[in-house]
């Protein structure tokens, strides 16, 4: 090779090591750019053509060797919207080519990068440092699942969250095998925790309570029975006393019975009749007894008989005060399905609180719903363990008004307090409380949300009582997740999924070509793209991969190499010189 060659050699050396410290300088630049990739130097030796007793150690070349694959530090931020990614992966941009009307406009193409630091532009756009708009996939919003399978720059838009319909409500809940009611009482015999039908029903009595009296016969005269001046007082639940006053002659007027305008006493009976409080029957009984009957169990009518007659026993009813009573089974059998406002007040002294939850019509508009719970029936009464639940759907209602409806069938449970037989939903067909109309809605109970185990507080312990519905939503915020999707929050606090982030992989990410802006263009050396839709991590950047204390050690190793070089190139020219002067 000669002087000449080893002069060459060394030139190639100061060029390759120049080279070297030009990738050295860039690294250090670009130390804090979040994720850049450091670009390391690769020497290769030429070797020319010559015998093997002949070689020589060559030129030598530099070329660039990529470190794509090597991931740099990811720290945590404080916006939302920054991403990084853990693994070897590539965030999918695209570059805008233009604005027409004030909207963004791209080529289409493709690039790839590790720069996270990507924010909301005023389009809506996700964009990141160096300009580049990310590209992902959509999400359908009815269903949250990917829509899509090619990526396309991703949008995020801030308009309203329509509001959405009410139709499931998840309800699981243990009811007390003793419920400690407002009216349960501990000392009496089991039935005082129960609800009594009878206090919201006329329940008819399966035997009407009377005060019996005289015994006479439908023919004979009402003098026999009343005299003028007797009286007979009738008022029922407390109510104004209405007073029949007996009188001879002038006819009946008023509450003026005259004793001589009737054939017989089931005439007179029959005008006094007309007269007395409604729900209240004065009648002879088929064994000719005059008696006082109130229709409704829940009616207490008090009488007071000043009656004597020319029996001297008149209507020989007992002053006092008669209920018609209900017997248990017929009690226990009726079914309670509406509370009235003004008996309200009873009814929560005799059901136990189940929860309340707020519910919503199609249009947004927000209804509360609240439920109690009322124990119907019992093993120690003599029947089954049964329970009913109630809606409060007008908490408005005055006087006969509902207040309380009564949803589902009964609910009865076994002996290990489990349902039986199994109810895992109750349907509430058009749903109306407080005079919104929500709609159609399922109370979804499970296969093991309802149950009746005892418990020492006698109360309703609700597990699990949350809805499906909203109301109208103002956008509020956009984030990434650590799913790597995106997240709209509107004011009325739900989130919605709108876009998945996805990520190219390589099976040679480092032969991918270097762009302006830390992004990198697919080769035919690289291979096509690889889109996956995990390793993001969401609120993070990853910084770059260089490490400064590596890049001044290198530094110090090219500037000494590079001496190195000049001293071959000063030998070589002394050597030169050296020959030039042998032939003077």
């Amino acid at each position: 090779m000669g002087i000449y060659g080893a002069l060459s050699t060394a030139v190639t050396g100061l060029r390759a090591q120049s080279f070297a410290l030009e990738n050295i300088s860039g690294n250090i630049a670009n130390s804090q750019t979040t994720g850049f990739k450091r670009i390391d130097t690769d020497f290769v030796d030429l070797i020319p053509d010559a015998p093997q007793k002949r070689q020589t150690a060559g030129s030598v070349l530099a070329q660039s060797r990529s470190t794509n694959s090597l991931q740099g530090d990811v720290k945590g931020t404080s916006t939302a919207t920054n991403m990084a990614i853990n693994g070897n992966g590539f965030f999918i941009v695209e570059p805008p080519i233009g604005q027409a009307d004030g909207d963004t406009l791209f080529s289409g193409a493709s690039y790839y990068t590790r720069r996270g630091d990507f924010e909301l532009d005023k389009n809506g756009y996700l964009v990141n440092g160096a300009g580049y708009y990310l590209k992902g996939l959509p999400i359908d919003p009815v269903t949250q699942n990917i829509s899509g399978s090619v990526p396309q720059v991703l949008r995020v838009s801030n308009s309203f969250l329509p509001a959405a319909q009410t139709t499931r409500v998840n309800y699981e809940l243990n009811l007390p095998q003793l419920p400690k009611t407002a009216a349960y009482q501990a000392s009496k015999a089991p039935g005082s925790e129960l609800l009594r039908a009878q206090d919201f029903l006329s329940l008819t009595p399966d035997t009407p309570a009377t005060l019996s009296g005289a015994t006479t016969t439908g023919t004979a005269l009402p003098s026999t029975i009343a005299a003028a001046g007797d009286s007979l007082s009738v008022s029922v639940n407390g109510g104004p006393a209405t007073v029949i006053n007996f009188i001879s002659g002038g006819g009946s007027s008023g509450n003026d019975i005259d004793i001589t305008a009737y054939a017989d006493v089931d005439a007179m009976l029959t005008a006094i009749q007309g007269l007395l409080p409604g729900g209240v029957t004065l009648a002879r009984n088929p064994a000719g007894a005059i008696t006082v009957t109130a229709a409704n169990a829940s009616d207490t009518v008090t009488v007071t008989d000043n009656t004597t007659g020319t029996s001297t026993t008149g209507f020989n009813l007992a002053d006092g005060t008669i209920s018609p009573t209900v017997s248990p089974a017929t009690a226990l059998a009726a079914r309670v399905n509406t509370v009235s406002a003004a008996d309200a007040d009873k009814f929560v002294a005799q059901s136990i609180s189940g929860g309340a939850i707020t519910v919503y019509a199609g249009n947004g508009a927000p209804a509360n719903v609240q439920m109690r719970w009322a124990k119907v029936n019992s093993t120690a009464n003599g029947g089954a363990e049964r329970w009913n639940m109630f809606i409060l759907t007008n908490s408005e209602a005055t006087g006969t008004g509902t207040a309380w409806t009564r949803v589902g069938g009964d609910y009865t449970f076994g002996a290990d307090g489990s349902p039986s037989p199994s109810v895992e939903y109750t349907d509430l067909p058009g749903l109306t409380v407080n005079g919104v109309t929500v709609g159609n809605v399922r109370l979804q109970h499970g296969a093991n949300g309802l149950t009746q185990f005892a418990d020492p507080n006698g109360t309703a312990e609700v597990t699990t009582l949350n809805q499906n519905g909203y109301a109208a939503g103002e956008y509020v915020s956009v984030a990434v997740n650590d799913n790597g999707r995106v997240v709209v929050s509107y004011n009325n606090g739900q989130q919605l999924e709108v876009a998945q982030v996805v990520t190219a992989n390589f099976n040679a990410a480092n032969a991918l070509k270097r762009m302006d802006g830390g992004v990198f263009a697919a080769t035919s050396e690289s291979g096509e793209p690889l889109l996956d839709n995990g390793g993001v991590i969401g609120s993070s950047l990853e910084a770059s991969n260089t490490d400064i204390s590596e890049e001044f050690t290198k530094l110090i190793i090219t500037q000494q190499a590079y001496a190195a070089g000049t001293r071959i190139v000063s030998t070589a020219d002394q050597m030169l010189q050296e020959a030039l002067n042998m032939v003077r």
